[in-house]
């Protein structure tokens, strides 16, 4: 990617950042920004396809989405480990892989639709309501199985190839650069999502063929990411495992202090290596916890939020639009604050500030849900909490990871974000299901449910901002 003196210099009148930071930066939030944009072009078509199989099955699904991650941790953590390809080769490997699943599962939605194409046009005019499709019995083996597929992969899509990339990232920055730059590669992140939002609502005629531009978003995903290295003078060529991987870590080790060297070849229990660098640190398991906590109170939010449009809004085109300009008014609000916000509030409050903000506003927006159970509500609440998760609490849970050594970034960290990410999704799921069942006159009070949980949350990130502080400091130290 060509970076011309003139972009230099807008950069560094929007963040403040060295020169020899500005090729790792833009690459960064390149590579975020056509994520994103692939992820969220095909976001309307998935939770579509998820509701024409009827709400009360979405449960389930989140539950076959933590089989499917347990499946695909511990093969990323192996990609990493290979010892003849650098963790840029594999960060370019999984983003390709992923663009081609998404080439295959556009034929698979292709052959599964009753008429084939002619039904892209037909969307909603020749569709019962939303009670008839509930019935399963209305719909093909292969239709049911490939929407079922589609709504687990590309939740596994979200995941690995974000959590991937992070892991590069936290491996060329430090927690000082982390802090001043992380906003700007969240807002190529938000950037993406806001196009891929407003793309999908325009065009949400287009059906499956959402699935050809993501595909190929992907793989601009994929050429973007090899430029992230702290070599300023990074070309195309790939940096060798032995020689640059060293230079560009911090090599700090959280309280564990365990590290482990490149092997000649990989040994077949690297696959459960990234399991066993969390549970022999402290700090990573409290990192994991503030993770499934996490995910447990945003996935009650999901489903009420699921929820309450899928009893408002009955065509299936509608939905997609809905979801999608939801997506993108989130979006302007997020991009703003990663622009002006996130780098100043990282830089003077620090860590702790950022991560603790998530739980105190998932306490307000559960009890303002809980209260005023109505599409408005919804929208507010989903505006708050995504704009404060990553504005703030989603920068500042990757500077969490800027302070412990190489394995830990891409092994343990890829771990925690996929399984634990997913076994949050899954015990919230289930709690749902047996709440939503047991309180089915008063579905709207579910969500309160979930206010100890935040309770813990915040007692744990403000742990958390302290061992991160207290590692950040000895980092520094260490550094000459």
């Amino acid at each position: 990617m060509l970076i011309t003196p003139q972009l230099e210099a807008i950069i560094s009148t929007i963040v403040t950042v060295h020169p020899h930071e500005i090729p790792a930066l833009v690459h960064s939030a390149s590579t975020f920004f056509f994520i994103l944009s692939a992820y969220f072009v095909i976001l309307p078509l998935r939770d579509e396809g998820a509701i024409s199989l009827g709400l009360g099955n979405l449960p389930e699904l989140f539950i076959g989405s933590l089989v499917l991650t347990l499946i695909a941790a511990p093969i990323s953590t192996l990609i990493f480990s290979l010892p003849n390809l650098s963790k840029s080769k594999a960060l370019v490997l999984i983003h390709r892989f992923f663009s081609i699943s998404l080439l295959i599962f556009f034929f698979l939605w292709y052959f599964s639709t009753p008429d084939g194409f002619r039904s892209v046009y037909m969307v909603d005019s020749v569709k019962n309501n939303q009670n008839d499709s509930t019935d399963w019995s209305k719909h093909t083996w292969f239709y049911i199985i490939v929407r079922l597929a589609l709504f687990l992969w590309v939740a596994l899509l979200n995941l690995v190839t974000i959590s991937s990339t992070w892991a590069r990232i936290i491996d060329v920055m430090d927690n000082e650069s982390g802090s001043r730059l992380f906003g700007f590669i969240g807002a190529g992140a938000t950037f993406g999502q806001l196009l891929g939002s407003l793309f999908a609502a325009s065009m949400a005629w287009l059906g499956p063929f959402l699935l050809l531009i993501s595909a190929v978003l992907m793989e601009l995903a994929a050429q973007a990411s090899k430029g992230i290295s702290r070599d300023a003078h990074f070309s195309s060529v790939e940096l060798s495992e032995g020689s640059n991987e060293n230079e560009d870590s911090a090599l700090i080790s959280s309280p564990s202090n365990k590290s482990s060297l490149n092997k000649a070849s990989p040994e077949p229990w690297v696959l459960l290596e990234g399991i066993w660098l969390i549970m022999s640190s402290p700090y990573l398991i409290f990192v994991s916890l503030f993770l499934w906590l996490s995910a447990v109170v945003s996935s009650f939010f999901y489903f009420q939020k699921v929820t309450i449009i899928a009893m408002t809004v009955s065509s299936p085109l509608n939905r997609r639009r809905s979801f999608a300009l939801i997506n993108s008014f989130i979006a302007v609000f997020i991009l703003i604050g990663q622009l002006t916000l996130t780098g100043r509030i990282l830089t003077v409050a620090g860590v702790t500030v950022a991560i603790c903000s998530a739980p105190i506003v998932g306490v307000i927006n559960l009890i303002s849900l809980a209260s005023w159970p109505t599409w408005i509500a919804v929208a507010a609440s989903e505006t708050s909490r995504k704009v404060t998760t990553y504005v703030l609490a989603r920068p500042g849970r990757e500077l969490l990871f800027t302070v412990v050594s190489q394995d830990e970034k891409y092994k343990a960290k890829v771990c925690i974000d996929l399984i634990v990410q997913r076994l949050g999704d899954a015990t919230a799921a289930g709690i749902y299901k047996l709440l939503f069942s047991k309180l089915s006159d008063k579905s709207s009070k579910v969500s309160l449910y979930a206010l100890p949980l935040c309770f813990i949350w915040l007692i744990v990130a403000i742990h958390l901002g302290r061992c991160q502080s207290n590692l950040a400091k000895l980092q520094s130290v260490s550094t000459p």
